[in-house]
């Protein structure tokens, strides 16, 4: 991985392309793509994809990006549920582990999958950028989101922004975390 900046800067000269936009010359494959990115530039991250989606609408205002954070659904579930505040309470009193197995039956990957759908409107949005994935981690896995969004986005590209690493082979989350194999996304920047 080269220098944060200098890989951020390249994004909005590959998102505007109209080959990017209409999945041309990737070889009949989905357009997904990861932007991987050292764990400590989260901030540095989150504030640019913000600054994409701005350019974006300066550049190419036909484009309408739908931003989606993982993490975010999973909170809007928790409180449709009128869990969350219940939720903050139980980390204090017994901890992070606790938390997560009591989550586990309440947020499950399909009720995470139906929203991201829902969110989806075909005929306004181009590009998808999928946000929140380590916020998101362990309750909801990256590979589980992306294997089960392949005949959602399958006519636009999706970026998924990836605090770990991904080598076209594997997704490593935190650089740690094995998230298992996954081959159907390409590098956006190496």
């Amino acid at each position: 991985m080269g220098k944060i900046e200098e890989r951020l800067d390249k994004i909005l000269d590959i998102i505007k392309e109209d080959n990017f936009l209409k999945n041309r010359g990737i070889g009949n494959e989905i357009g997904f793509y990861i932007f991987d990115y050292e764990p400590k530039y989260e901030g540095i991250v989150r504030r640019h994809t913000e600054f994409l989606i701005k350019q974006m609408k300066k550049v190419r205002p036909e484009v309408v990006i739908l931003n989606i954070s993982i993490y975010d659904i999973i909170l809007e579930i928790l409180q449709e549920k009128k869990l969350l505040d219940k939720c903050f309470d139980m980390e204090k009193k017994k901890g992070k582990e606790a938390l997560h197995k009591a989550m586990k039956p309440i947020v499950k990957p399909e009720a995470v999958i139906d929203k991201i759908k829902a969110a989806y409107d075909e005929s306004t949005h181009k590009l998808v950028f999928l946000t929140g994935i380590g916020s998101a981690w362990p309750l909801v896995r990256s590979h589980t989101i992306l294997n089960n969004l392949h005949h959602v986005f399958d006519k636009i590209p999706l970026v998924a922004f990836f605090p770990g690493m991904y080598d076209c082979k594997e997704l490593r989350l935190f650089g740690l975390i094995k998230d298992d194999n996954y081959y159907r996304a390409f590098q956006l920047v190496k």
